[in-house]
């Protein structure tokens, strides 16, 4: 029995070592091959970094005001040769008086300086003495120059009408000025820059009347004129509502000569009164018969008594106004005349702008000894 067990165990044992031998002998398996690591991927580059751009430099510090009076900013004025550039428009300016007339030259001025102010171009032409005829011509001339547009005075509609009615039909807008009121619009002028003739003359006869008129003349430098003539026509229906009579009395009277010109107003004042020693009222019609008429009547005591009254401003004839001498002076502010025009031209050219009437009107104005000294300096500028 012990013997049984013994032999078991012994068996037992030898199939122990038997499986701790075959444990041994089983080769331990290699561990497999490490993979090759996989390289971490790079990070992508960071994309290059915009330079935050660098906030603009701040403005400087607008000071706080001084307490102090504050320096005035300088004015600059504006340098004629580029303002004419500025529009580029060309604008030809006909006219029935010269450069050496004292009414013209100011109508001359006004024109001069709207050019400069609004950017344009202006070629002034007159004849030399008043010549209808030769008005016609230049007109036909300006015309034929292709101006962008034309400022013309109608003193008769007769001579000029053709003339104008060309420069309509070729696409050239026409404003008028001074004579013409009442022919413009039917001509076909966009616009008149002046004042009613009638309605001046009728208010010069009107002053006269109440100043004492008994009989008047009017003396006419320039008979044909319609202007002129329609001032003349108002003066006499205006005296007439007064029971005054009143005649047109032509003169020739010459800026270039103004010896000549009192020697032909004298001569007439002469011969009208002698002839009819009832008048006691004269009008003249315009500076170049205003100043020599003036030194007649101041120079020959025969007319200390004879009422006066004109148009058109100069100093010699305010300072004539202020003094006594002359009544009244009809101002129809040649400035104006001059510079309106042009200034209406540039916007038309444009913007189509037109006036809200036929006429602007720019007088009468009725200057008198209670005003004639405010305006005496601004004539002399010559302005006015």
């Amino acid at each position: 029995m012990l013997n049984r067990k013994t032999g078991f165990v012994f068996v037992l044992f030898i199939l122990v070592l038997m499986l701790a031998a075959c444990a041994g002998s089983t080769p331990t398996p290699e561990p497999p091959p490490e993979l090759e690591a996989t390289p971490t991927p790079e990070p992508p580059p960071e994309p290059e970094t915009t330079p935050t751009p660098e906030p603009p430099p701040e403005p400087e510090a607008t000071p706080l005001p001084s307490t102090s009076a504050p320096e005035p900013a300088p004015t600059i004025a504006p340098e004629p040769a580029a303002a004419s550039l500025s529009r580029g428009y060309r604008i030809a300016f006909v006219t029935h008086g010269g450069a050496d007339s004292a009414f013209w030259s100011v109508v001359i001025r006004g024109a001069e300086q709207a050019a400069q102010d609004m950017g344009v171009v202006v070629d002034y032409n007159a004849p030399e003495t008043f010549d209808l005829a030769k008005m016609a011509m230049l007109i036909d001339e300006a015309v034929a120059s292709n101006p962008d547009g034309l400022v013309v005075s109608i003193p008769d509609a007769d001579v000029l009408a053709h003339s104008i009615r060309v420069a309509i039909d070729a696409g050239i807008p026409v404003f008028s000025i001074n004579s013409g009121s009442e022919i413009a619009e039917r001509l076909g002028a966009i616009g008149h820059i002046g004042q009613l003739e009638y309605q001046a003359g009728y208010e010069g006869g009107e002053a006269m009347s109440t100043a004492g008129a008994r009989k008047a003349i009017c003396l006419n430098q320039e008979v044909g004129n319609v202007a002129l003539d329609l001032r003349c026509q108002a003066f006499a229906d205006a005296l007439a509502a007064d029971f005054v009579e009143s005649r047109v009395v032509p003169v020739i009277v010459d800026d270039n000569d103004p010896a000549g010109s009192e020697t032909a107003i004298l001569d007439i004042l002469t011969e009208e009164l002698e002839a009819d020693p009832e008048i006691n009222a004269i009008l003249v019609l315009g500076n170049s018969a205003a100043k020599p008429t003036i030194n007649v009547v101041r120079q020959n005591s025969q007319f200390d008594d004879l009422l006066m009254g004109t148009f058109d401003l100069s100093p010699e004839i305010l300072a004539a106004v202020r003094d006594g001498e002359v009544l009244f002076a009809i101002d129809q502010q040649p400035y104006m005349q001059g510079y309106l025009p042009i200034v209406y031209m540039a916007l038309y050219l444009d913007n189509l702008n037109v006036p809200g009437g036929p006429v602007v009107l720019t007088g009468p104005g009725m200057v008198t000894q209670e005003n004639a000294d405010e305006i005496i300096e601004l004539s002399a500028q010559g302005t006015r």
